[in-house]
Formats: C-alpha cells, structure tokens, sequence
C-alpha cells in the first residue's frame, strides 16, 4: 500500500468524478413480472433521460422494448410512477411527449392507443392494470381538457380494440390510486384521497363489483379515513384482498377476510411508503399464503417472509440495506437493491434456495473500497428533548491523511418531499465529496418517512422550523465531537431539502455557506402556483391559506433577505412548474445587493431536478468550486469556475 500524502481536507485528488458519475449511471426502477420475463425501466442520462423499458428473458438475454424517440414516462399528479403495464407479452406504456398510451406487441413498433386529448397533455394515464375477462386497461386518469383550475382525476376502463372508447368508473374524490383487479376479475379496489390529505396522511380504501355493462356497482368502504394512510392494497392468489396501514402509528399489514380487518403482523417498523409515485410496491405474493415484503427499521431496509397462515415473519439475508419494487412469482421474487456499497441494481432470487441474481446495475464501475465512505447511522438530541435521526459519512480516500489538528469540512444535506427519507445506499454524489476530504451529514429530519406516523407528523404546522432544527442541531453534533470544523459548515438541498436550506441560511447562523438546488423561498407562491397533487400539502405543513398568510410570509427566506450573512449558491431548472425559476432569481437579487457572495446557474431544458448528464455534472462540480473559493482550499482538479458576484468584498 503506498503511503499516504498529506493534503487539506478538500484538495484530496479523488477517483470519484463528476464525469464519472453521470457517464457510467443509469437510474433503475419500476419491475414488473410476465410469465418467466422480467421487465424494468431504465433512466438514462446519456440519451437526455430518457426512460427506456427493458426486458430480459429467461435465457438471460436483454433488450430495449421501447425504442427512441419513444419516453416511457407519465406525468400524472406530475411526479408519474407507474407508466407501464405487461399482459402476456404485449406493453402498454405512456409516452413521455404527448402523454397518450401506446401498445407494443413483442418485436412490434409502438401503436397509439389513446389521443391526446385538446391540447397536448392533455390527459395523462397512470397505475394501469388488464381486465382480461372485458378486454380494456383500468387506469388512473388526469384530465386537464376541462380549462378549470385543477384537473379531475377519475379512474376508467380504454376499450384496447378502440382507444376511444372510454368509460369512467370511479369519479368524485381528488385523487386515486391502485386500481386492483381481484384473480376473477369480478371486483375493483382502489385507493382515494382528497384535499387538503396528502396520500401519506390519509387514505380510503373501496372495492366495489363489476356489474354486466362493465361499470362499477356501489362501492364498499373498507378501510383508512382521514387519520389513516392505507398503502399497496393487493388481492393473493385465492381472492383477499390485503393492505398496508399506519392504524397503529406504523405501516403494518392487514386484510379483510368475511367483512373483518385482520392485523398480519404488527411491530415498530414500516412496510409502506409514501406515495409520491404511482406503482410503488413494498411487497408481493409468492402464493396464497405467503407473502415476500420488504420494510424498514432505523433507515435500514429488510427482506422478509410472511407466513399468512402462522402470522411468522422471517427475515431474509441479503447484503442490501435498500430494496423497492417487489414483485413475486412462484419461487421467485425480483427487486430493486443497493448497500452502501453497491449502486441500484435490479435481483432475482429463488425463494427456495435464496441465491441471488443481479439483471441489471445502474453502474458497471468498479470502485475501490478504500475511496468509500461507509454511512454510519446516527441519533442526535435536537429540540424539545427529542430525538433526530441521520447517516454521517466521514471523509475517506486511502491515499490521502490530513495535517494533523485539521477538521473536515461538512456538508448537511436536507432530503426533499419533506415526506420523504434518505438512503443508506451507495451515492456517488456523497462520495464525491467524501473522497475530496468533506464530512457529510445526511439528516432523516422529523417529518421523515421510515420512523413511525408520530415522527412523520412532527413536521406538522412545523415545516421550517423542525426540520431547520434537526439539520442545525445534527451539525452541531458532529461540531461538539470534534467531527467537523465549524467554520466550514455547509447546508445543501433541493426542492423541498432547498426551502429548509434556505431557512437555515436565512433564520439562523449556523452554517457557513449553502447550496440550493431548485429550492422554495416563498411559501405563498408555492401555495398558490403549484400543481393538484401538492396544491394542499402545505395546509398541514404550515396552515391553511390565505387564512394563515402571516405564516406563510413569516416563514419564507424570501421576505428577510436582510438577515442572509453568508454565500449561498443556485441551480435552477429554467421550465420548472413546481418550483418557478423567479424565486431563485429574488433570492440571487437581494444577496447581490448586499454583497454577499453569491452564484446563480440556470439550466435551459430542466425541469424539478436535472436529468441531463452534462447539468448535473455541472451543478456537481459547481457547488464544490464554490465551497473552494468560500472555504479557501484548493481543489485537486481543475473546475470550470462559476461566476460568483461579490467574492472579492467576502
């Protein structure tokens, strides 16, 4: 092993570059079975993110179903999910473009299958499933023909021999979910919500029967409510229709068996998620009486057997601490998988022998462990005397130490959603910095998913406020035990992760420089110029609106520039809806006034979150040369600069 160099934290030449990252990545999702083949989508980066559908068949050979210009992608309650459908070897997927559905026979080119609608987009498809026995597709549809201020979502049957002919079965409530077809065809379940419930927060739960003219019969209530999030309701094999619920303050399993709710397995873990996506799956049927599911305890993500019979739940080995889009067959069970040392990759096991099989990685690199920062997960004391969660990576790179007496420098990261969690996954992007001599601190703030319903709810009423805590508190932390050098304390986050960055820039003082990727600095535009989904999320965050305006206003970084002390830098996707490019642009105004460093990078083409290879390497690249210039060490490669204004007054 040679000797290691001593170098600043922060000037270590790492192995780990922005090229790499986006050259050799692929994002990896959405499984589905048909018969022996296996089906996933790929995102690629390389082809402007174009999600491609792929299918490997027994014999281990793969190919591209969907060719280009063709984009599997729906932009359904706008963050998608869900975008494809298999039955017996022939696809039914949503075009990215123009939003309508295609059919794809195998070897076959794409066939239009539903219009556009009035204009283009119109009418956007999600969450589809067969109804063999009538031949048509049951869906999620989000019509916005109707010129009102939101659009109607309402669940229908699309005759598959004529595409126009469509039906609405289900109508009335705000949104819908998982429409299910029992195994005989003769019954739907179907999640609904409606504003101001995010899915997360409350859910119901209906089935109703098909009557002969291929509608739906009255509907029957089955569960959930406006305190109760159901999730991934699923019929076995023989017919029952079994769920997730948060009833009990954590995402356990039931069914409804003869009219009665049946718990499965109750403990302090989750084996929901929440619904930020169509088609998301935590578990699958192997057979009538056993059920493969994954869940979660302390960030860390289980496989697992459940016996419906005995209630008995067993754990199955795997080297992943993050799995999702479980699917099951006989004997096998396919997913989505990473450690923190293994990027997402789409396995196969046998479920009578456990051997694994890896189908796809999202990156073929070989990466040597002694450049890793292995997460190691942390509880922190934060406000209230509660307790806070997060991964704290170390900086590592094998060939480099620090002078002595030197502290790293650390970059906070704030997930976004808020509803959301971070991963314990392998995460180039992290090991980008931790390679280079950063600390990183990944917080799992309160609000966060994975850690029960009461934790979830500490951000109500409360966004900018715990979360803030959570993540200055956690920094503080890893100051107190000489982990990180508090003068050289950075926040970073995107979109929602973007709002408490800028909370914690502007309402406090503990962090030195921050980096916001599409973040929220005012409240009361979000409230009133966002999308369906999220139009109402904010009533439980902060308040309702305009009720509670003197919140809103109170709590967006936007009104207090004034109180901005530290340099700050911007990435902003030009065409973004969620997160309009004019709050940055406020934002980078008043920071330029008063001569703070400050740099604004705008990406032309990018929506919320970047999916071009060349952006998100820029972006990478670019919030480190800034914390060079602010933080004064020198960078071990050559950056292309960022124009940062006022970096000479700093």
């Amino acid at each position: 092993m040679t000797e290691q160099q001593v170098a600043p934290f922060g000037s270590w030449k790492s192995p780990i570059t922005s090229d790499l990252i986006v050259s050799e990545t692929i994002g990896l999702g959405a499984v589905a079975l048909d018969g022996e083949d296996v089906y996933w989508i790929e995102m690629r980066p390389g082809e402007g993110g174009r999600n491609v559908l792929v299918r490997q068949t027994p014999d281990g050979q793969k190919v591209d179903v969907t060719s280009s210009p063709f984009n599997v992608r729906t932009r359904a309650n706008e963050y998608g999910g869900g975008s494809f459908v298999v039955h017996q070897g022939t696809v039914y997927f949503s075009n990215f473009a123009d939003q309508c559905l295609y059919r794809q026979t195998l070897g076959g080119e794409p066939q239009q299958l539903t219009s556009p609608g009035t204009t283009p987009s119109s009418l956007r498809y999600a969450d589809a499933v067969i109804d063999q026995s009538r031949d048509h597709l049951i869906c999620v549809r989000e019509d916005h023909t109707g010129g009102g201020h939101e659009p109607t979502n309402t669940l229908v049957s699309i005759n598959l021999q004529n595409g126009e002919d469509v039906q609405v079965l289900v109508s009335g409530s705000d949104f819908y979910s998982s429409p299910r077809l029992s195994p005989d065809g003769s019954q739907l379940a179907w999640l609904s919500w409606n504003h101001p419930n995010m899915p997360w927060d409350g859910t119901d739960l209906w089935v109703a029967s098909f009557t002969a003219d291929g509608l739906l019969g009255e509907p029957q209530h089955i569960a959930g409510g406006v305190d109760e999030s159901i999730f991934q309701p699923e019929w076995s094999p023989d017919g029952v229709l079994h769920f997730v619920s948060d009833r009990t303050g954590w995402w356990n399993f039931y069914r409804c068996a003869d009219g009665k709710i049946e718990p499965l397995c109750e403990m302090a873990a989750e084996f929901g998620l929440p619904q930020w996506v169509f088609g998301m799956s935590t578990y699958a049927f192997e057979s009538s009486n056993r059920i493969i599911c994954t869940y979660t305890q302390a960030g860390i993500w289980h496989l697992a057997r459940l016996d419906l019979t005995t209630h008995q739940l067993q754990p199955i080995e795997t080297p992943y601490t993050e799995i999702s889009s479980l699917q099951a067959a006989a004997g096998k069970v396919v997913f989505c998988a990473a450690s923190p040392t293994q990027s997402t990759c789409v396995v196969q096991m046998d479920t009578a022998t456990g051997e694994m099989e890896v189908l796809q990685r999202s990156s073929q690199m070989e990466i040597d462990p002694g450049y890793l920062s292995i997460p190691q997960p942390i509880e922190f004391p934060t406000e209230n005397g509660l307790t806070a969660y997060a991964f704290f990576y170390p900086p590592q790179n094998r060939d480099y130490a620090a002078p002595t007496g030197e502290k790293p420098p650390v970059v906070v990261k704030s997930h976004g959603g808020p509803t959301s969690a971070t991963s314990s996954q392998l995460n180039l992007r992290i090991q980008y910095w931790t390679s280079r001599g950063f600390a990183f601190l990944d917080v799992n703030y309160g609000g966060s998913t994975g850690y029960g319903r009461e934790y979830r709810q500490r951000l109500d009423g409360q966004w900018g406020i715990v979360d803030v805590d959570d993540c200055v508190n956690g920094a503080r932390y890893l100051a107190e035990r000489g982990e990180v050098d508090e003068n050289r304390m950075a926040i970073a986050g995107g979109s929602a992760g973007g709002y408490t960055t800028l909370c914690a820039l502007t309402f406090r003082d503990t962090f030195k420089a921050g980096a916001s990727y599409y973040g929220v600095s005012d409240l009361e535009a979000l409230a009133t110029d966002t999308h369906k989904f999220e139009a109402r999320y904010l009533d439980r965050l902060i308040g309702p609106y305009p009720e509670r305006k003197d919140l809103y206003q109170a709590r967006s970084p936007i009104h207090f520039t004034d109180r901005l002390s530290c340099p700050v830098i911007f990435f902003q996707g030009l065409e973004d809806k969620v997160v309009p490019p004019n709050q940055a642009e406020m934002m980078v105004a008043a920071l330029k006034a008063k001569g703070l460093p400050v740099a604004y990078v705008p990406f032309e083409g990018e929506q919320h979150g970047f999916r071009r290879a060349e952006n998100i390497k820029r972006a990478l690249d670019g919030e480190f040369y800034f914390y060079s210039q602010v933080f004064g060490f020198q960078p071990a490669e050559t950056l292309e600069p960022v124009l940062i204004e006022n970096l000479s007054s700093h």
